[in-house]
């Protein structure tokens, strides 16, 4: 890898089931962006490979390929959002890269979360049983954070802003919204071309990536926990982004 070769300017850092590959597949249509090889790179929250400082970053810059006229690297690792460990590690990679989340309602995106891991055989308990589990399994995880069945700590996404704002600027992030994706996706790629400093582009055909009809919907008495579960999470997120979610928790769709 030459020595010239660009750091990676920007991170898709989140959420999990929240579009993140449909925005990628986007973006690596555009001509000035590059984005890696394959989707999740899980660079920043590999923990076998920061025993060492600095780590290898000419393997990180492998996974990627520039040629003209692409001038900008990008990458999507959903994790990087909610693994603390991958925050200051990314700022020292690159103090000046910018960070965009996708934010989808905590209450869905667990139950496709949980859909998720069923299908991949990573978990064989029922939803609500996984859900009561996490506690004891991020007790089992420690001092490392649950990854695989963390279905509520994902959806916390207050305190996960909180700590990317920590290490970088609000102006290097940008925090949408995973209805805009599915419904305004036209106006969302306006707001992230002008982030990204890129020519304007728009959404180009069907690319909705990881959707898949699943075996039941989410029960009603589900949800209403999970209301529970999530009401002040998401009445914070309100006032910290001056958004209104209501419809998050009178939301029908799984």
């Amino acid at each position: 890898m030459p020595l010239d070769f660009p750091k990676v300017g920007f991170l898709i850092a989140g959420t999990q089931r929240g579009g993140t590959t449909t925005l990628r597949n986007y973006l690596s249509r555009h001509p000035e962006v590059s984005m890696s090889r394959t989707k999740e790179l899980h660079f920043f929250d590999n923990e076998k490979l920061w025993r060492s400082s600095p780590p290898d970053y000419a393997a990180y810059h492998a996974g990627f390929q520039l040629r003209p006229p692409q001038r900008l690297l990008g990458e999507a690792t959903p994790i990087y959002m909610y693994w603390k460990r991958a925050l200051p590690r990314i700022r020292e990679y690159n103090p000046d890269l910018k960070l965009i989340m996708i934010l989808r309602n905590p209450i869905t995106r667990a139950y496709s979360h949980w859909n998720f891991e069923r299908l991949a055989s990573r978990e064989s308990l029922p939803f609500r049983e996984a859900l009561l589990a996490e506690p004891a399994r991020t007790a089992e995880a420690q001092p490392e954070q649950l990854r695989n069945a963390s279905y509520i700590a994902r959806g916390r996404y207050a305190a996960q802003l909180a700590e990317i704002w920590r290490w970088f600027p609000r102006d290097q992030t940008l925090v949408l919204r995973y209805d805009d994706l599915r419904h305004a996706a036209e106006s969302m790629c306006v707001r992230i071309a002008r982030f990204l400093e890129i020519k304007p582009f728009a959404p180009i055909g069907e690319l909705v990536s990881n959707a898949w009809e699943y075996p039941a919907p989410l029960s009603a008495e589900d949800r209403r926990y999970l209301a529970g579960v999530f009401a002040e999470e998401i009445r914070s997120l309100e006032r910290l982004l001056g958004w209104d979610c209501s419809d998050w928790l009178a939301e029908t769709d799984a």
